[in-house]
């Protein structure tokens, strides 16, 4: 595991994430590797952990603490192929990270819902989104909900590796991921609250090794 700098800092700040700060650490390891192969990540979790699904994506795909310039092949196409337009394009838009938030598409997860099964939302778009060295980042903060459960299911028949990020116990999602970030907490409230630094955390780290240092 990387010596990650943000990390000492956040257990600095959160001393009770101490017991998960090497998974953490790994966690980062994982994500940067699969960024740096190509891959993606899928994001998924109910209520409070899907709007946390929606804010991990956020963070990824544009500037998070820092504006991520273009890459100068990128900037000439814009505007080689945009004129005018295509300079503005090339000053406001921003390197991403490829992620993909499974909460966010209403309509796929109502038909999916309809046609076949409630519970499996989250896994019928890991078979359609998700590819080998890819990364499931999976939100339960029981660890036992059956469409994270079914989600983790088909990423590892699609060759994903899995994080999660539960409360203290893991619940049965404990025995499933490759890494578990049990935060400790037993209440939705408290490990909603540990996630949150936990995530961002993780996207500050992939935004400094990928885009330079943090300003």
């Amino acid at each position: 595991m990387k010596n990650y700098i943000q990390l000492t800092e956040l257990v600095e700040r959160y001393p009770q994430l101490m017991p998960v700060k090497e998974n953490i650490g790994r966690a980062a390891d994982c994500l940067t590797e699969c960024y740096r192969n190509g891959g993606k990540v899928l994001v998924c979790g109910n209520g409070g952990s899907s709007s946390d699904s929606d804010h991990i994506v956020g963070e990824l795909m544009k500037g998070f603490e820092q504006k991520r310039d273009l890459v100068e092949k990128i900037k000439k196409e814009l505007l080689n192929k945009g004129g005018e337009r295509g300079k503005y394009l090339a000053e406001k838009l921003q390197q991403g990270l490829p992620a993909i938030s499974l909460s966010a598409h209403s309509g796929l997860i109502s038909a999916i819902s309809n046609d076949t099964d409630a519970d499996l939302v989250f896994a019928q778009q890991v078979i359609g989104y998700g590819n080998e060295g890819d990364v499931l980042l999976a939100l339960s903060t029981s660890g036992n909900s059956q469409n994270i459960l079914d989600a983790i299911i088909a990423a590892k028949a699609k060759g994903l590796t899995v994080i999660g990020l539960t409360g203290e116990t893991g619940g049965k999602m404990a025995s499933m991921c490759d890494i578990l970030i049990n935060v400790p907490g037993k209440s939705t409230a408290l490990v909603q609250e540990l996630h949150l630094p936990v995530y961002h955390v993780l996207c500050q780290i992939l935004e400094t090794t990928f885009f330079g240092k943090n300003t």
